[in-house]
């Protein structure tokens, strides 16, 4: 399983296993990593798994979608390297992925 580190918005960090097919999300989640609130449950009808990913890891990435783009519009502090990771499907390719959350979710 690909290993991702969340980096809380204080400098914590959660280096967490997410087996394959789930969302960087969902690993979150189901690890309780604190910051990624995923209020929608991962419909990306909401910006509360918004994180700034790794400016190293970023261009890596499958392109953002017209949905995700628009929902960012509503996150905290959005930045050129923003994304939501219910939008980020786990694949070998994200081994050591790195993403920071935000100071807050809204």
């Amino acid at each position: 399983m690909p290993k991702i580190t969340y980096i809380e918005h204080g400098g914590k960090e959660h280096v967490v296993e997410v087996a394959e097919g789930l969302t960087v999300m969902e690993g979150a989640v189901k690890n309780s990593v604190p910051g990624i609130d995923a209020d929608c449950g991962g419909a990306c009808a909401c910006s509360t798994c918004h994180v700034y990913v790794d400016p190293a890891w970023y261009e890596k990435l499958p392109p953002k979608e017209a949905m995700e783009e628009d929902m960012l519009d509503f996150a905290y502090q959005p930045q050129p390297t923003s994304r939501l990771t219910c939008q980020l499907k786990v694949t070998p390719a994200l081994e050591g992925l790195v993403v920071r959350m935000p100071e807050k979710q809204i």
